[in-house]
């Protein structure tokens, strides 16, 4: 993966140095201009130094002859996600990111991600996977490989498929396995930080430890799911319901073969013929806002199902997501079997 500072030149560079990056960036060919901290200063394409040519600059000049002052770009943390999409669905397919300081923190190219969702990611990948032994007894569950690669990694793909680029693992079995497997993420292009369980703490638990989060939205799942959901379209159901929670859910259709009475006092009041009921079960992914992270109790055991019941008991809003995709929790031996038939048909 390039990394995004190969976008990156700095404001004292001649137009000679502008031509070889832009050769080696090829169909990805845009710079961004800047100072020695980074700090963004313009934009150049290949474009604008032959017309710069065509007027007469030389190869041995400054760039900044001829850079486009107040290039388009994203803020770290753009709630605006609408905003996001009129870029990518335009012809802004590169954009840089800054800080409140205007200090370039990525570079994002929508020809290899799908959006750029403002939350932080936490992967809960602390169990001991006691129902996949032998497998487990000297590899963390996280780290099983599906397929090409392990099962953690699927999922950080996926979600760094949609721009997600600040990461928590929470780990305790083995974890000192998926610290060196993954390290600090940066051949991902993305931010990865670990939150060490001493003690087990549920599946939501261990994000009381976190007080640095980057954004105001964090995203939380398991680890040992396989799910192609469209991150983008749960985050903009999240936000439009003004939900302070919302879980993915996964329907499941029971088949009545009988026609089902409907009783009071034993009197028939109704019936149908055959019926079809769904239920949803949890899918073990969550969106939150950060201010519903307040009801966690600090470094105790607790569970998402906790945490929904203490926002609906102070009437927070806590939504459903059904997810229509697929979705497969490699929890025992068939459902890893499962996942190893399924990997090749997965569309991601």
């Amino acid at each position: 993966m390039r990394n995004y500072k190969d976008h990156l030149l700095l404001t004292e560079s001649t137009i000679r140095e502008a031509l070889i990056k832009l050769q080696d960036l090829a169909k990805d060919a845009i710079l961004f201009v800047v100072d020695d901290e980074d700090k963004l200063l313009g934009s150049l394409t290949d474009g604008d130094i032959r017309r710069g040519l065509i007027d007469g600059v030389e190869v041995t000049d400054n760039v900044n002859k001829i850079i486009q002052p107040n290039p388009k770009f994203i803020r770290k943390g753009e709630k605006n996600l609408e905003k996001i999409i009129e870029y990518r669905e335009g012809n802004y397919r590169i954009l840089p990111v800054l800080d409140d300081n205007n200090i370039v923190v990525t570079v994002i190219n929508f020809r290899l991600i799908r959006s750029y969702l403002p939350v932080d990611a936490v992967i809960m990948a602390g169990g001991k996977g006691t129902r996949l032994r032998p497998l487990t007894e000297h590899t963390p569950k996280p780290l099983l490989k599906v397929g090409s690669k392990p099962i953690m990694e699927h999922n950080l793909d996926r979600l760094a498929l949609y721009g997600i680029d600040d990461f928590w693992i929470s780990v305790k079995y083995l974890g000192e396995q998926i610290e060196d497997y993954f390290g600090n993420g940066s051949q991902k292009n993305i931010n990865l930080s670990y939150v060490w369980e001493d003690k087990p703490l549920g599946t939501v638990g261990a994000v009381s430890k976190i007080d640095d989060f980057s954004h105001d939205y964090v995203l939380l799942t398991n680890s040992d799911l396989l799910t192609n959901l469209d991150y983008e379209h749960f985050f903009l159901d999240f936000k439009n319901n003004d939900a302070d929670l919302a879980v993915v859910t996964i329907p499941y259709q029971v088949n009545i073969p009988y026609a089902v009475l409907e009783t009071n006092n034993g009197h028939v009041v109704n019936f149908k013929e055959k019926p079809t009921y769904t239920y949803y079960s949890n899918g073990g992914i969550y969106l939150i806002k950060k201010s519903a992270l307040k009801y966690l109790p600090k470094e105790s055991f607790f569970n998402a199902t906790d945490l929904m019941e203490k926002l609906i008991e102070d009437g927070k809003k806590v939504v459903s997501y059904p997810l229509s995709g697929y979705w497969l929790d490699v929890g025992k031996h068939e459902d890893f079997e499962k996942a190893q038939r399924d990997i090749e048909q997965i569309k991601f």
